[in-house]
């Protein structure tokens, strides 16, 4: 099966972690996940500044080093990550920000991914939001 999978809330929620162990298990099922959608709150799991308390694990890092492994398309919603300030050099250039701090893997794009995705795949499955 073929998943798209949205993620919708911080990295310090229950949903971001639900999420990735979700991913984890699909790809360990041998299903395959055709996008990762960061939108809202859920852009900050791409930021490359988060830093977890010493006694948390690091979401953020976890999803980095997933994607990375697993050779997977990690896509952030750019309007989303623009208001929360999660920014690629071209963005921080552009709007004279003084640094970029999208994490390594993770690439700024519309919410018309999101849509593409939901096309490609047999199953949206879509963590956090209200």
């Amino acid at each position: 099966m073929k998943f798209a999978i949205a993620l919708f809330s911080p990295p310090h929620s229950p949903a971001a972690r639900r999420a990735l162990r979700f991913a984890e298990a699909a790809l360990a099922g041998g299903h395959e996940i055709v996008r990762l959608f960061l939108y809202q709150d859920g852009v900050h799991s791409a930021s490359a500044n988060i830093v977890a308390a010493q006694d948390e694990l690091s979401v953020s890092e976890q999803w980095g080093q997933f994607i990375s492994l697993h050779g997977l398309d990690g896509v952030v919603c750019i309007a989303a990550g623009l208001r929360r300030g999660v920014l690629d050099q071209q963005e921080a250039n552009r709007y004279r920000r003084p640094a970029a701090n999208l994490a390594a893997g993770w690439e700024l794009s519309g919410l018309g991914q999101l849509h593409e995705a939901s096309q490609q795949a047999d199953r949206l499955v879509c963590f956090g939001g209200h």
